[in-house]
């Protein structure tokens, strides 16, 4: 057998066994083995990112595809920005906001495995101060004495998790709550230096503690355990895990996750030293972008007030993919074990209190496990979430196939490219899984 041949049956063999781990059935080993082969991966992804960058669209984005246990393909095309003429690629900085959110869950779920957590543990063992919450009786109404109630059943950590906790969120709420949430200053996010209307999300306290203490102060929009409700639990569940650690937050995060991964791309603050790869973010006005936060003046080369365990980092796809490429192997990467292989499997399930539905701000019915929605149906077994910034990693947990777009424009829902992404992802994924001719 020839040296090319006999190499090229070694990579299929090790891609078949990789598959096998990763749950692939066999009547799709042969079509993963046969898509390592090809060219590109990802040709209706490919034919997206071309068609929206350049002149009068965006400066330049990336999409990333990672068949099990392979390194993952990136899509890349453009510049940092218009006045950034470096090339995007697999190591370009993102604001990946509230894909921050599945990387706190999982946190979460390794102190859960360690025995220092319960998932139905109220959290007012280990924040007291949220022992006598009070709720409104109308949502997003008055909170006056006469318009609130006792909670009935105490917040859990599987509240904070799946956003079932009644807690409410400043980019969430209309009403006098939001009023309150700003004066208090809790405020789980920063996007630019200017005050630009819109996108100013206000004045944050300056401590994980004190936002703790600030939120226990403002009454809850649902009873805990009854509602999906998009909220600041993720953030909350910030301040559980130092308490419960004994560290500060951003420094868990470090020891138990981006340092045992090689993570060394994932920041709540980014060096100085590493601005030059951080993108540019822009607000869309119509079919105008408008530079808000540019890279190397960015708002987060400045600490930030707290580390935001809700929005707060900034990642590199390559960087990210590590994560969900972890989540796939069940807790190992490159041979070492950063999860259990349970602590994997429970953060990725649906972890939702009985009787309550999912996301509704999604178009397909879902469930949510530890900070991410998980798919059901035809999407079963994906995992994942987005960012306000037009960034979204998912992880198929049953085929280990891992996936990703990075892209810099809020809102997000302001123009259809992620709906255009989400379409031909799944007409490439598709086309992986199908069986060859």
């Amino acid at each position: 057998m020839k040296i090319e041949t006999l190499r090229a049956e070694l990579g299929r063999r090790e891609l078949l066994r990789l598959g096998a781990l990763a749950g692939i059935g066999a009547a799709l080993m042969p079509r993963l083995a046969w898509a390592a082969e090809q060219p590109s991966l990802a040709p209706k992804v490919t034919e997206v990112i071309e068609r929206w960058v350049g002149p009068g669209k965006f400066p330049g984005m990336i999409a990333a595809l990672g068949l099990p246990g392979r390194e993952p393909v990136f899509v890349a095309r453009g510049t940092d920005s218009f006045t950034d003429l470096d090339m995007q690629g697999g190591d370009s900085l993102y604001r990946i906001y509230s894909m921050t959110k599945p990387v706190t869950g999982m946190a979460a779920m390794i102190l859960i495995d360690d025995g220092k957590l319960k998932l139905d543990q109220p959290i007012a063992e280990i924040l007291p101060k949220f022992a006598q919450m009070r709720v409104q009786k109308t949502y997003d109404g008055a909170i006056t004495d006469d318009a609130l109630e006792p909670a009935k059943t105490p917040i859990t950590i599987r509240h904070l998790l799946t956003h079932t906790s009644g807690l409410s969120y400043s980019i969430i709420q209309k009403g006098p709550i939001k009023t309150l949430l700003e004066d208090k200053g809790v405020i789980a996010g920063q996007v630019s230096r200017l005050k630009i209307p819109g996108f100013d999300r206000g004045q944050s306290v300056r401590s994980l503690e004190l936002f703790a203490d600030r939120l226990a102060e403002v009454p809850l929009v649902y009873q805990p355990g009854t509602k999906w409700s998009y909220s600041v639990g993720l953030d909350l569940m910030g301040r559980v895990i130092e308490v419960v650690s004994g560290q500060p937050f951003d420094a868990f995060l470090q020891q138990r996750l981006f340092d045992p991964l090689g993570m060394s791309s994932t920041f709540f603050q980014v060096p100085a030293s590493e601005a030059k790869r951080l993108t540019t973010n822009f607000g869309a006005m119509g079919s105008t972008l408008m530079p808000i936060d540019p890279g190397d003046t960015s708002i987060y080369l400045d600490k930030p007030a707290f580390p935001f365990g809700g929005a707060g980092l900034v990642s590199s796809p390559r960087d990210y993919d590590r994560f969900l490429h972890m989540l796939a192997n069940r807790g190992e990467l490159n041979g070492r074990r950063v999860m259990s292989e349970a602590a994997v499997r429970l953060g990725t399930e649906n972890l939702l209190p009985a009787g309550v539905a999912g996301p509704a701000m999604m178009t397909a019915p879902s469930a949510f496990g530890a900070g991410g929605r998980v798919g059901l149906g035809a999407e079963e077994g994906i995992f994942g979430w987005a960012g306000a910034a037009g960034t979204v990693g998912t992880v198929d947990m049953r085929g280990g196939v891992r996936s990703g777009i990075y892209v810099q424009f809020m809102p997000p829902n302001s123009n259809s490219l992620l709906s255009d992404y989400q379409k031909a992802l799944h007409e490439d994924v598709m086309a992986l899984v199908a069986k060859p001719a």
